[in-house]
């Protein structure tokens, strides 16, 4: 991408920032919604920002973030809710700061709520502090109370969410170890429920998913949202992450795609990948695997794929799954998203 057009992407940028709708400005880009998702989680992006941190496309001129993503293909943003973290990151406010810069640049835009102060996952799924004595009605209210009160958040800055995850990563449950799937799979259905009611109380239309690891691994799934389908959970979107390696990537997408077929089939749900990754030193492997994964979604059901982080650079925080070089410039793993 040439100079001249990465100036202007930023001037955009600038005015779409500073407008308002109804402030008679130029209107913001329309979303489109009837397109592949082709999506990044930036979570980070402030954080990075405030650190110093900044972005160049391929040409080296310093772009903003997402509106450098866009130009590299990405229709989608998706941020993480963390409920009181220790620092200011990914909690109510920096998501709506975030989630505008997002809605000014025509973005798709996906609210991933960890439940947690700190990282949901499949390892990991800790109460926040202020929850921990709640019994597990209270936990339910509590869920239902952060779930309404952060989207009405969204909602008064006039941004809508097209997806809503109602956990993360949430192999075994949530809200341990009231929510833990193996011990009770019926509350964990109840946390589910709450969220998905809390979801649909402020965005009727959003769709509410709910999101496990290890995309490949069918048996997993099945007993996944077996469980919840006998215990009556209510969600619209299955959603997995997929981490391959370089050498396994291929094989990877086969028993992802396989997996996804039959979680259409089976359950009539849409099916999403919420995060793929590989290390950013091997970005002509990672766009192979980008590509094959983009190009094999097996039906109009499957709605996309979204990058985990993939602005980190420089070790940034540890992580060295993304897909920016050393220097803050994307690698070509990301060319995937606009071939």
């Amino acid at each position: 991408m040439n100079r001249l057009f990465g100036s202007l992407l930023v001037l955009v940028l600038m005015i779409s920032c500073k407008k308002s709708n109804g402030d008679g400005g130029t209107p913001n880009p329309p979303v489109t919604t009837d397109t592949l998702v082709k999506g990044a989680d930036v979570s980070w992006v402030t954080e990075m920002e405030a650190s110093g941190r900044k972005f160049y496309n391929s040409a080296g001129t310093q772009m903003e973030c997402m509106a450098l993503l866009k130009s590299l293909g990405v229709n989608t943003i998706r941020l993480r809710v963390w409920v009181n973290p220790t620092s200011s990151w990914n909690n109510a406010a920096d998501v709506v700061a975030k989630a505008i810069r997002a809605k000014n640049l025509g973005l798709r835009i996906m609210i991933d709520f960890h439940y947690s102060d700190t990282w949901a996952d499949p390892g990991h799924q800790t109460k926040p502090a202020a929850w921990a004595s709640l019994d597990f009605a209270g936990l339910k209210t509590a869920l239902a109370t952060h779930t309404t009160d952060v989207l009405n958040q969204l909602k008064t800055a006039g941004v809508t969410p097209e997806w809503v995850q109602v956990g993360n990563e949430t192999n075994d449950g949530m809200l341990w170890p009231d929510g833990k799937a193996s011990t009770n799979m019926s509350n964990f259905a109840q946390l589910v429920n709450a969220g998905y009611d809390a979801v649909k109380g402020v965005f009727p239309s959003a769709k509410v998913i709910v999101h496990i690891s290890n995309g490949y691994d069918n048996s997993l799934f099945r007993w996944m949202f077996d469980g919840l389908k006998t215990n009556g959970a209510k969600y619209d979107v299955i959603g997995m992450s997929l981490y391959p390696s370089t050498s396994n990537w291929s094989t990877y997408n086969t028993q992802c795609l396989t997996n996804m077929n039959d979680m259409v089939s089976r359950y009539g749900k849409e099916v999403m990948v919420v995060e793929v990754g590989m290390p950013w030193d091997s970005p002509t492997v990672c766009n192979s695997f980008l590509s094959d994964l983009i190009k094999s979604v097996p039906n109009k059901k499957a709605l996309g794929i979204l990058y985990w982080e993939p602005e980190a650079y420089n070790n940034w925080n540890g992580y060295t799954l993304g897909a920016f070089d050393n220097s803050g410039k994307p690698t070509v793993a990301l060319n995937a998203f606009s071939n």
